[in-house]
């Protein structure tokens, strides 16, 4: 490890910029983070980690904490739109733990969030701690000395460090100080998203939804032209409901509505009749937004800037992998910046995109291909890939083997953080 303390500032609070914190905190970084909300959180709505990003968050040394906040499922399962047919089934819990050495966890997002709020803020674990700035949105950056970049919040305030990260988001101001033009990158992916949360006690009291409470399933419903998933968070207290639409309308950035049940319900008419008897019981906001995703981009650091996150690689959602992916960007960052003085914070940077940039992308492409696949009309495609799902080998181009041991190459091992006596981050094998 480097015996130089550097400075790192991190534009973007949330669960990608506040692991990277984390991690780099943990092997002696100073770190400042810069949020634009006025206070640090997140959106009430559930997130899934695979085991390539279980595997850093407990390696990190955060498993009694990830173990207080998770619900483990006990499989995956894919059924079919119009009758509920499960078309396969993966066993997740303890086989993933055997198989990958980490687990399959659902969360409520706010619960991760606060969880790397609190390992962030506190004084009694390894390294200076964060400081964290809500308020704080950063409008650009300025590289005028390329060794000591600076971020400019909207109000004028100047953050300098020896890196700069920009991990805010797909609308990264970072990202667009580098050059990068969201006009050409940021493109619609041809879906729309709804999202409710439901009660799991109004779930359990319903002899048409109990079935949902007797094992606890990450579940998602393939259909034409649309798709559903759902899950537990918090132990049961409610179950998570996301959906994909197709649509030729082109929507614009940003575009987000609350909408209503009974406009969810209509959207899924056609289908099994448990879907309605789900949505019905939804309780709060029901949001409905457009999907956007970044071109596949090789290039994330310009001298001492690097991107994470969505800022990086905006991906849709349809492996569960934008923020595990996010993870494993904060783990290769810190695990490259640990090792290096600063006259070589270029080259470190340079081995960090070079190392996440081709996996990112291919996940990001996978992602895309999903799409595709999940919403496939009734026919002899779809028949294709139902016969490939009962095998379940993978969705698409890439399979669960290589997606969740976190590999960077095929035959190469994933890198990951590790905690011994003080931490540290172990390179495996050098690529």
């Amino acid at each position: 490890m480097s015996n130089h303390i550097h400075r790192v500032v991190i534009a973007g609070g949330g669960l990608g910029g506040l692991t990277a914190a984390y991690l780099l905190r943990s092997v002696g970084m100073k770190v400042t983070v810069l949020e634009q909300a006025n206070e640090l959180g997140e959106v009430g709505a559930g997130i899934q980690t695979a085991p390539n990003a279980s595997r850093i968050l407990i390696n990190a040394g955060l498993r009694p904490q990830l173990e207080a906040i998770k619900t483990q499922p006990t499989s995956q399962v894919r059924r079919r739109w119009s009758d509920g047919k499960i078309l396969a089934s993966r066993p997740l819990g303890d086989t993933l733990w055997q198989e990958f050495g980490a687990p399959y966890w659902h969360f409520h997002r706010a619960d991760l969030h606060q969880m790397l709020v609190d390992v962030c803020s506190d004084p009694t674990l390894p390294g200076p701690v964060v400081d964290l700035h809500t308020n704080s949105k950063v409008a650009t950056a300025d590289q005028s000395n390329p060794a000591l970049p600076v971020a400019i919040t909207e109000d004028g305030r100047r953050y300098e460090g020896d890196v700069l990260i920009g991990a805010d988001g797909v609308h990264s101001r970072v990202r667009a100080a580098m050059g990068m033009s969201e006009e050409e990158d940021l493109l619609f992916s041809g879906q729309m998203v709804f999202r409710a949360m439901v009660p799991g006690e109004k779930l359990k009291a319903d002899p048409a939804t109990r079935f949902l409470w007797d094992s606890f399933h990450s579940t998602m419903w393939y259909g034409p032209g649309r798709h559903l998933v759902h899950y537990f968070i918090r132990g049961g207290e409610y179950l998570n409901v996301a959906a994909a639409l197709s649509s030729d309308v082109n929507l614009d950035k940003g575009w987000t509505e609350e909408t209503t049940a009974e406009e969810f319900i209509r959207a899924f008419g056609d289908w099994d009749s448990r879907i309605a008897s789900i949505l019905e019981k939804a309780e709060g906001p029901i949001l409905k937004w457009a999907l956007f995703a970044h071109r596949c981009n090789p290039v994330w650091v310009q001298g001492h800037v690097g991107l994470l996150g969505d800022a990086a690689h905006a991906m849709v959602p349809f492996q569960a992998q934008g923020a595990s992916q996010a993870i494993e960007d904060a783990a290769v960052l810190a695990e490259e910046l640990a090792v290096v003085d600063k006259d070589q914070i270029s080259a470190a940077l340079l081995r960090y995109g070079a190392k996440r940039a081709k996996r990112a992308g291919m996940v990001q492409e996978a992602s895309a291909q999903n799409a595709h696949l999940y919403q496939l009309p009734d026919g002899p495609e779809q028949e294709l890939r139902d016969e490939k799902l009962a095998r379940f080998e993978g969705e698409s181009d890439v399979s669960y083997e290589w997606l969740w041991n976190g590999r960077h190459e095929p035959m190469s091992p994933a890198y990951v953080f590790s905690k011994g006596d003080r931490p540290a981050l172990a390179r495996l094998q050098d690529e």
